[in-house]
């Protein structure tokens, strides 16, 4: 699977009048190009079903051989998923290259994944859409070996079965190493979860702007932390998950995750390959789905995300949309409609509200109240000014009187401590 760097003709079909075909053989395009592959053609056909034995029908396949040929391309893209015989007709009618829309997408992980953990997940998902295309991948189907009679075990595997033994073996071992990395993600999360701090979760597709508005929100709530996350204007930019605290002005805090992007027909083999990174997002209280306002499709992106979400059990979660790249449309920002809020990242407009909308939804468990606390427990005035909103503060004879919005659990906590505890609402 080495990264092609040539002329391409993108093909694909449009089964029963598909509302978003042309939508996706965009986005191909779109992929091929995170690919450097410069598409110099296209081709695509109107069926009632898709030909099981070469994808297309023979009179197209003809008329597509004879496109590749003129525009001297030496790769054909598909935009669905081929199968292991479908790859090894067409390479055989076409004499050319084939790739589909899934292996354009492992490759394009395979470029930008950084962690060993992401390398890891996307190797085993290349391994497994490889392992039933052995055959059409143009593999050798030649004897291995010699050896007279069956004495010796083993002498008249062909290749092809090798190579799978090879290729399941390397699997198990990645998949080895993965768990140990999964335990230690699991074991992180436990710990942040014992702290009670709410989660919230960037969720979106792919190049929506998850991570600018992550390091949009480090910059206002925390500019000295150094904490910026990769923001490229490109597809699959991030791949690995990355977990913030933000600190709040009132004393509020939430962790803040990053997620990789969604795209349409996302390769099972990817979403199980990711599938431990990605339960971040089913262990969320709140997500916030990052939306390309600007792009025209923005509400079938929104479907695919949706689609994704429950695929991997996350449906249930409550969600708020952040409709970003709003200064690229003629709506008006920043503005509140119920759970939309309208921004921009770029224009740093927005936060403000989003961030509001976000402390309604994960800061219910909090209570305003008025309480006396005694001089000599002087110490329980230090834990408020630390962790709640003090509002206001004066002194009585008989302590420290404290105007605040703490949570719930922490007026419980220290209640029989107070000399007038009195809960507002």
């Amino acid at each position: 699977m080495e990264q092609p760097n040539n002329k391409a003709v993108i093909v694909g079909v449009n089964v029963q009048d598909r509302p978003d075909f042309a939508y996706s053989m965009e986005e191909l395009r779109n992929l091929a190009d995170a690919c450097n592959i410069d598409v110099a053609g296209e081709l695509t056909q109107k069926v009632a079903k898709i030909n099981s034995s070469q994808y297309l029908g023979t009179g197209k396949v003809v008329e597509l051989s004879a496109l590749v040929e003129g525009l001297d391309a030496s790769t054909v893209i598909f935009n669905d998923e081929l199968s292991p015989s479908q790859i090894r007709n067409l390479e055989s009618a076409l004499q050319k290259k084939v790739i589909d829309r899934t292996i354009l997408i492992l490759d394009i992980f395979a470029q930008r994944a950084r962690t060993r953990e992401a390398q890891l997940q996307v190797e085993v998902a290349q391994l497994q859409y490889m392992l039933p295309r052995l055959v059409g991948l143009r593999e050798s189907l030649g004897r291995q070996g010699g050896g007279s009679g069956m004495k010796n075990k083993g002498t008249g595997e062909t290749k092809l079965e090798l190579d799978r033994r090879r290729i399941e073996d390397r699997i198990s071992a990645l998949q080895t190493e993965l768990e140990k990395l999964v335990a230690q993600r699991q074991v992180q999360r436990k710990q942040r979860q014992k702290t009670g701090v709410p989660v919230v979760c960037l969720v979106g597709y792919t190049n929506a702007g998850k991570s600018s508005l992550m390091n949009a929100m480090l910059d206002q709530y925390m500019p000295d932390s150094n904490k910026q996350v990769l923001a490229k204007d490109m597809l699959f930019a991030t791949l690995e998950t990355s977990v913030r605290s933000i600190e709040l002005p009132d004393n509020k805090s939430f962790l803040l995750t990053d997620t990789v992007g969604f795209v349409s027909q996302l390769p099972h083999y990817l979403v199980k390959a990711f599938r431990s990174t990605l339960e971040e997002v089913t262990e969320a209280d709140l997500l916030i789905q990052v939306v390309d306002y600007s792009n025209p499709e923005y509400e079938r992106l929104i479907e695919v995300t949706n689609t994704t979400l429950k695929e991997l059990g996350a449906d249930h979660i409550p969600m708020i949309y952040a409709y970003n790249k709003t200064d690229l449309t003629g709506e008006r920002y920043p503005q509140v409609n119920g759970d939309k809020v309208y921004l921009s990242v770029k224009q740093q407009s927005g936060l403000e509200e989003l961030i509001t909308l976000v402390k309604e939804r994960i800061f219910q468990d909090y209570i305003q109240c008025e309480v006396i606390i005694p001089f000599a427990e002087g110490r329980l005035v230090a834990y408020f000014n630390a962790n709640a909103h003090v509002r206001e503060t004066s002194y009585e004879p008989n302590g420290t009187r404290l105007t605040m919005e703490c949570k719930k659990a922490d007026y419980e906590k220290y209640q029989h401590l107070f000399a007038e505890p009195e809960a507002i609402e």
